[in-house]
This record gives C-alpha cells, sequence and structure tokens, in this order.
C-alpha cells in the first residue's frame, strides 16, 4: 500500500471490489441482499438462554459530540409533565394525567447506521448514481435508510479485537490508531471458534469505548482511534457480510493510513460495495458475556428507524444468546 496515493488506492479497490449491478440497476440494500430469509432463520436458532444485551450507548447530552460538522448531543425536552398533571393544567377530564417529551439530534450523533447515501465517490453514489440527484436538500431520494427497516435482523458475530489482539497489556483494549488488518480479524474469529461468512451482520469491539468512558471522551468523536485498516476491503467483500459495527466513532483507523487522506475505506465500502457500516456501538457487556460463555455467535436485531429520505439513523441494537 502506497500510503502517499490515496487516490490510486481508492480507485483501485473501488474498481476491485464493486458491487455495482450485482443486484440490479434498481437496488437500494447494496449488501443487505446477502441476509436472506434463510440467515435470518439461522440467526433465530441461535437463542438459547434467552439472555439479551443492547449495544446502543445513551442517547442524551453527555454523549460524545463536540459540534464537528454541526453534529450535536441529543437534547431531551418535555412538552407534559407530572408537575403539569399534578397542578391540573392538562384539561384533562377525571383526574387523567400524562407526560410527553421530544427530542432534537442529529441521526448520526451516537449509536448509528450509515445509510448507503452517505458516502460518495467522485460524484456517484452506490450503484453508481448520480450524488447530485440522488441525495438533494429533500434528502437522499433513490437510497433512502427507511428501505433497510424490514431486513436488518440475523446472525450477529462478536469479533472482540481488542480482548486477543489488545491484551498483552491486560487492558483488552486497542491504542489510539491501531490499523486493524484482515489477519487480526481472522485470528480474532479464529481465538473465538466462530466463523464470518455470506449475511452476518459482525460486530468489532476494539475497546476505545471502555476507553474514553473511563478517561473522558476527549477526541472520541473525529480523533485518533483504532479502526478496520484500508487494507480490509478485500475481506469485507470477499466474506460477503451483510454488515458490520465497530465501538468506535468513524469505524476505520484513525489517523487515516495514507498522508493528507479522510476515511478512505468509507468511500471504497459504501458507494461501490454498498456495504451497511454502523458506529459508535456500546460492545463491552455483551463481549464480557461472550468471554464468560464461551459462544460469539447470537441473534441480532439493529432495524434504522424508517425516516424517509434519511442517509444516517440512529439504532438500539439487540443481541440475543
Amino acid at each position: 500500500m502506497n500510503r502517499d496515493d490515496p487516490e490510486g488506492a481508492i480507485a483501485e479497490a473501488a474498481k476491485t471490489y464493486s458491487n455495482w449491478g450485482r443486484w440490479g440497476e434498481d437496488d437500494v440494500l447494496g449488501t443487505l441482499n446477502f441476509l436472506t430469509e434463510a440467515k435470518r432463520r439461522e440467526g433465530a436458532a441461535l437463542v438459547r438462554r434467552g439472555v439479551s444485551f443492547s449495544l446502543s450507548q445513551r442517547f442524551d447530552m453527555n454523549g460524545p459530540q463536540k459540534g464537528w460538522r454541526r453534529r450535536t448531543n441529543p437534547v431531551h425536552t418535555m412538552l407534559d409533565t407530572g408537575t403539569d398533571a399534578a397542578l391540573g393544567n392538562q384539561g384533562f377530564p377525571h383526574g387523567i394525567g400524562g407526560a410527553d417529551d421530544v427530542i432534537a439530534m442529529p441521526l448520526q450523533c451516537s449509536t448509528q447506521w450509515d445509510g448507503l447515501g452517505h458516502i460518495f465517490d467522485h460524484g456517484r453514489a452506490w450503484n453508481g448514481r448520480d450524488a447530485a440527484t440522488t441525495v438533494t436538500s429533500d434528502g437522499d431520494l433513490v437510497t433512502g435508510i427507511e428501505h433497510m427497516a424490514p431486513y436488518v435482523a440475523g446472525r450477529g458475530v462478536l469479533l472482540d479485537v481488542g480482548r486477543v489482539v489488545g491484551d498483552d497489556d491486560g487492558t483488552k483494549e486497542l491504542p489510539d490508531g491501531f490499523a486493524v488488518t484482515e489477519e487480526h480479524l481472522t485470528a480474532t474469529a479464529a481465538a473465538h471458534g466462530v466463523s464470518v461468512g455470506r449475511g452476518d451482520i459482525v460486530v468489532v469491539r476494539t475497546g476505545q469505548l471502555a476507553r474514553v468512558r473511563r478517561e473522558g471522551w476527549g477526541d472520541y468523536a473525529g480523533g485518533p482511534a483504532p479502526g478496520l485498516s484500508f487494507t480490509t476491503a478485500g475481506w469485507l467483500h470477499r466474506t460477503e457480510i451483510a454488515a458490520i459495527a465497530t465501538d468506535t466513532w468513524g469505524f476505520e483507523v484513525r489517523p487515516n493510513e495514507f498522508e493528507g487522506a479522510f476515511q478512505p475505506l468509507h468511500q471504497v465500502v459504501i458507494p461501490n460495495m454498498g456495504l451497511l457500516i454502523g458506529e459508535m456501538w456500546d460492545l463491552d457487556a455483551l463481549a464480557e458475556d461472550c468471554a464468560a460463555d464461551g459462544v460469539y455467535e447470537f441473534w441480532l436485531t439493529a432495524a434504522p428507524l424508517p425516516i424517509t429520505g434519511a442517509v444516517g439513523s440512529p439504532v438500539n441494537p439487540v443481541a440475543v444468546k
């Protein structure tokens, strides 16, 4: 990999790992096409104990955002309260009262999916579409994340790279700037005794979220982080996984591996490969349970909110073992 030539590396990877036309010119699901009904049944059969884990951070003002690209933490406001009800200010009959609330938040400020309209490659969106006419001020007119809402449920696989690769010092965490390679991913899968293949939803724990919760958010949102190496593009394509998520802000290693680049792996895998990417997932409790019982596969449901025309969505993923 020539670290001084991001343009060349991105162009080569985009061509080599493109899925344009694979599911027809009208496709709006990308790699979610790998998550078939049979694969969903396989995932459901993994539920044995019935124990469940939310893989979402809390959505509140104590989140990681610092305002970059106008991304703020969620603002939760009450519209009606118990105080209003107790004072009789709500105007309801026979003593009934209630509470209502509202939240204002960027759709990608915390645990979320990147939709297929989130990233472009030289003005091209997923499946080769013109970005200018695909995503406008009216939203994603073609691949809005609402199309994915029924489908993101199936076999989940945890690759706890932080535990397997980053355990030399006992922290079970990868340092910021650590590039997770294909070799790290396959070694972790082997250590867990688990396979990764077509239609799987893969979650990769680096341990960064555990570290920033212990030490403070710092530059978690946009700063240095462990993450997937650009060189994993071939593995992501070859395994035919349906989706992948990490416990980091940006999925791929930061600083990025090319001089002067910004999120080059995103540029390959979203608009060219059609891969669904999740970020800022909380995998720690699940990882502890997987380590305790030695089972790293589970039923996972992680539907995005069907927000018409959105290019991303908050999500509360739930893993059930």
